[in-house]
């Protein structure tokens, strides 16, 4: 498979040139290229775009892995091989996508056209839970202006619970929404990601996630009396 015009079996190497000629245009890119990425994916600095190779992908894990790119609101190009076409669909959430066969120019070019187009209004907005602040915009979170350093699930986690404060979710509705129904994982997955989540956000002063015994969790509100 080429990447960017460089030939098959020099991956690596297609990548580092491909990421390298982005940079020079200013553009920060995280590359997507298994499903273990996703979870070691960072979020600062938060990139401009995502860059999604499918060459080692299933069909099924390069549309798990597109949905949940898109999920992150960061701008998806996909890379797909010429005979993987049909496997493109609107309601993967991509902003582009390129044959892997296209040259490096090509990429460069639809990248800028994306990372140029002006950012949607809400992802601009803050949400801000007492001392909490997250700016979906740079996927950065912070704790009295004190910067928070999260994996990729820990924040999609804070967020949906952040924006419903004092709404129980359950472990398997938690697990579906950010994972998956059938992710392998398990409901259990859902307990070690709080428990991250909470060792970084939560101090004596802070206590925002509840545990729900026996049903899951919620996101206190705050304008509530404890």
């Amino acid at each position: 498979m080429a990447i960017g015009g460089v030939p098959a079996g020099d991956d690596e190497l297609g990548h580092a040139s491909l990421l390298a000629l982005l940079r020079e245009r200013g553009i920060r890119v995280g590359l997507i290229s298994s499903m273990s990425h996703l979870d070691d994916l960072r979020l600062a600095p938060a990139p401009h775009l995502l860059l999604l190779d499918s060459f080692a992908m299933t069909s099924e894990e390069l549309r798990r892995c597109a949905i949940e790119c898109s999920k992150s609101g960061v701008p998806v190009l996909a890379l797909v091989a010429p005979d993987r076409l049909a496997e493109i669909e609107s309601d993967l959430g991509l902003a582009d996508f390129a044959l892997s066969t296209a040259d490096a120019s090509e990429v460069v070019a639809r990248a800028s056209l994306i990372v140029r187009k002006p950012a949607k209004r809400e992802q601009r907005d803050l949400i801000r839970v007492g001392d909490l602040t997250i700016d979906p915009a740079s996927y950065q979170v912070s704790i009295r202006g004190r910067r928070v350093d999260l994996r990729f699930k820990e924040y999609e986690l804070l967020r949906l619970l952040a924006t419903n404060p004092g709404r129980v979710y359950s472990r398997e509705a938690l697990l579906s929404q950010l994972w998956g129904y059938d992710y392998f994982g398990g409901t259990r997955t859902v307990d070690v990601h709080v428990r991250r989540l909470r060792s970084k956000i939560e101090d004596s002063e802070h206590r925002f996630i509840e545990t729900i015994w026996n049903v899951g969790y919620r996101f206190r509100d705050l304008g509530q009396p404890s």
